[in-house]
């Protein structure tokens, strides 16, 4: 009984939506562009920056592996240029845009508390962003739930902890009755 008999459909796993898809590809697009303008900037910055014989100092090389960013319209894909200095002082570029290791927009971040607020367990954390972001929510585990509630839990405690004597503060003591019928 070494026959499997059970046929894999290509592509089947989820709908695709083609106006996602064009937003996905869009957002890739302008990420690509404004990543691009950094980079300019960067080599313009150090354009005074040249070797010996006169060619520039400071130059493209490549780019880092491509990673995926999980957004509300799904993943999108994202390629961060290298820079090289030739003149020995390191030169690294940084994008404003796309901060190193940053997996998940601040959104989606965002979305994780209220979904925890609303009742939906760790375990369950993946299935329910599946629904929302669809099937390539990928990255969103048990455990790095588990790590941002810690994260949630001091936070809350160092706002819990914060003094309240050093600032001013105003309150506003309304009072009032307020009656249904009509006053003739």
């Amino acid at each position: 009984m070494g026959k499997n008999n059970v046929i894999e459909l290509e592509g089947r796993v989820g709908s695709i939506d083609p106006l996602n898809e064009l937003l996905r590809s869009g957002a890739r697009q302008l990420l690509r562009q404004a990543i691009e303008a950094e980079v300019q900037v960067l080599l313009a910055a150090h354009s005074g920056r040249t070797l010996k014989d006169g060619r520039a100092g400071v130059v493209r090389n490549g780019h880092l592996p491509e990673r995926e960013i999980q957004t509300g319209i799904g993943p999108v894909t994202v390629q961060i240029p290298k820079v090289r200095a030739k003149t020995g002082e390191p030169v690294t570029f940084r994008s404003a845009r796309v901060p190193p290791y940053v997996r998940k927009t601040r959104s989606l971040e965002t979305a994780l508390p209220w979904l925890y607020l609303k009742g939906v367990s760790t375990g369950e954390m993946g299935a329910a962003l599946e629904v929302l972001v669809g099937p390539q929510a990928r990255g969103l585990s048990a455990s790095t739930v588990s790590r941002l509630k810690r994260t949630w839990a001091q936070e809350y405690q160092t706002w819990r902890d914060a003094p309240l004597d050093q600032d001013r503060w105003v309150y506003v003591w309304a009072d009032g009755v307020y009656s249904g019928l009509r006053a003739e």
